[in-house]
């Protein structure tokens, strides 16, 4: 059987001599050991992607779908140089900053949001908001627990000034030594706790209130003081009976006597010292003598020689204490008590405005005082007195004898005001 012709296939290589096909592989070997050859590739065009692996040995980076425009032309990418190790700088002497650590954050400052005080009230604009306590509503044995307490109850009611009573028919409310060697007893015959006064002082300033003495009854007495026997026998008051006001009889120790007027300077100067941290020393109406008294002296001039002698005195050893008077108003106070306070140096003067018939009269004299001094009876005036920006302070004198009660109410009406 005969051999059927075959076609040629493949790429013809064979055809090709074998001398030839070993030349050109020579050539190529040596063309790839040429350092030229690495300019040749230079000269090929760049847009076009040459399949050789060992040169594409780093893959190709695709290009991000949406491209950013830039003004700044793309850097040639180098291979990375081995970095090289700087010492680190030493900072200026006169440099302020300081480094901070690589991995210690600065936290933003949270800037302080102020607060807008809110506005006070009419009642809260009132300089002294005071309720007077007489000598033993506070203190009657309480111990510094109870006397705190009831700082704090006044505050709360609204009350900024404890007007409170320290001396009355004729003694002290506190341990004194004027007292004791002057007439022989070291206060009056009441029981209280050495430090009341101070407990309350501390309290009421750490609750940022004040404490007022309060000089109950002045330079009068009556038959139950320790005091009258002694003061008869000494002839230290002036004759008459006081019947100043209806079921109450009161005898008026006479200042013209200097070892009456010492007295109540010493135990003045000698409270001051005592108590230095004291706001205020007030004297009330109590301070006068009465025009009805037998005689119709005139002793205007007598009293106001003694009240600034006896202001003078406390100035001397405590000027940071305020003297008040809550007394009536000029006129009256001068013609029916011998009080010419106008001219007793005093540093403020409170209007006593508890007889209502005259009350729009005394108005007038209240807006030229530091203030006015009422009772709870006269508690359906007090929206009047508190719109009225010309009466300065309010002072609640509680006639009933219950000052709780009494500041209780009066926090209710405000608050109805308001």
């Amino acid at each position: 059987m005969s051999r059927q012709k075959k076609e040629p296939n493949g790429c013809g290589c064979l055809q090709i001599p074998f001398s030839v096909i070993i030349l050109i592989f020579a050539g190529g070997y040596w063309l790839f050991g040429q350092k030229g050859y690495l300019e040749i590739v230079k000269l090929l065009p760049q847009n076009k992607d040459i399949n050789i692996p060992i040169l594409n040995s780093t893959p190709t980076v695709s290009p991000t779908p949406t491209p950013t425009i830039s003004l700044t032309p793309t850097p040639t990418i180098s291979p990375t140089p081995t970095p090289t190790v700087s010492p680190t700088p030493t900072p200026s002497p006169s440099s302020t900053a300081k480094p901070k650590p690589n991995n210690q954050q600065t936290t933003p400052k949270t800037p302080k949001v102020e607060k807008t005080p809110l506005p006070q009230t009419p009642w809260e604009k009132k300089v002294i908001r005071g309720i007077y306590l007489s000598r033993y509503q506070v203190t009657n044995n309480a111990n510094e627990q109870t006397i705190r307490q009831r700082v704090r109850y006044y505050r709360s009611q609204g009350i900024n000034t404890i007007i409170h009573g320290v001396w009355g028919n004729g003694c002290t409310m506190y341990n004194s030594e004027v007292m004791q060697k002057t007439l022989g007893y070291k206060s009056c015959p009441n029981k209280f706790r050495e430090k009341w006064l101070d407990w309350l002082i501390d309290e009421a300033h750490k609750q940022g209130m004040e404490v007022h003495a309060y000089f109950e009854k002045g330079i009068k007495l009556d038959k139950n003081s320790p005091i009258f026997d002694l003061a008869i026998a000494k002839k230290w008051i002036v004759p008459g009976v006081d019947k100043t006001y209806s079921g109450i009889e009161h005898y008026v120790l006479d200042v013209e006597i200097p070892e009456v007027a010492n007295f109540f300077k010493d135990i003045l100067v000698e409270f001051v010292q005592k108590y230095p941290q004291i706001d205020a020393v007030q004297w009330d109406d109590y301070l006068g003598y009465h025009a009805e008294l037998p005689g119709k002296v005139d002793r205007t001039a007598n009293l106001t020689n003694f009240v600034q002698q006896m202001i003078s005195g406390m100035k001397k050893v405590n000027s940071s204490v305020s003297f008040d008077i809550c007394h009536h108003n000029p006129y009256w106070a001068k013609r029916y008590f011998a009080a010419d306070w106008e001219n007793w140096d005093v540093d403020r003067v409170f209007i006593q405005a508890y007889n209502d018939e005259n009350f729009q009269e005394e108005l007038n004299y209240v807006q030229n005082s530091a203030g006015i001094a009422i009772t709870e009876k006269q508690f359906h005036r007090l929206k009047e007195l508190v719109d009225n920006q010309a009466v300065k302070s309010i002072l609640v004198f509680p006639d009933s004898g219950k000052p709780k009660e009494v500041a209780s109410s009066l926090k209710k009406l405000v608050q109805k005001h308001n």
